[in-house]
């Protein structure tokens, strides 16, 4: 081990020297303004963080269900179940199927499904406008046909 070890030669560059700054000391008066202050940080009027003047907001504590990853352009209702008056709409999303019913969320601007007809799906999302106001739209999602196999 000794023979190898005495072949190796090798050498480290040394550190580079350490460039030593002055010590400048802040000192401020009282009077002074704080520029990190949270008086001094104003909203921009109508911007999206400004409070919504139509009273809706998305609800704060809803937890996001499957379907919400998906853009409703996304999303084609293939089918339509009903059991014991209970009536649940069959949607195609990525190759998988979906059962929702009335109440269930969908398409990523928070999409309530609030009728399931024959046809189609109505839903009630929330949208912001250009104020950052939440606004409601009304959609549908229509029965797709069956494609022909050739």
């Amino acid at each position: 081990m000794d023979e190898q070890s005495s072949g190796m030669k090798g050498r480290v560059e040394p550190l580079p020297e350490i460039k030593v700054f002055p010590v400048v000391d802040y000192a401020v008066d009282e009077a002074a303004v704080e520029p990190f202050a949270v008086s001094r940080i104003v909203p921009v009027a109508g911007g999206p963080t400004a409070a919504s003047t139509s009273g809706l907001q998305p609800p704060p504590d809803h937890r996001k269900e499957p379907l919400e990853a998906y853009p409703l352009e996304s999303l084609k209702m293939v089918g339509r179940l009903s059991k014991d008056r209970v009536v649940h709409a069959l949607i195609r999303a990525d190759k998988a199927l979906y059962q929702v019913a009335v109440g269930a969320y969908m398409g990523q601007d928070y999409g309530v499904v609030t009728a399931i007809r024959e046809d189609a799906v109505e839903l009630r999302e929330l949208v912001q406008d250009m104020n950052g106001d939440w606004v409601e739209r009304t959609s549908s999602l229509l029965l797709q046909e069956a494609e022909a196999v050739k």
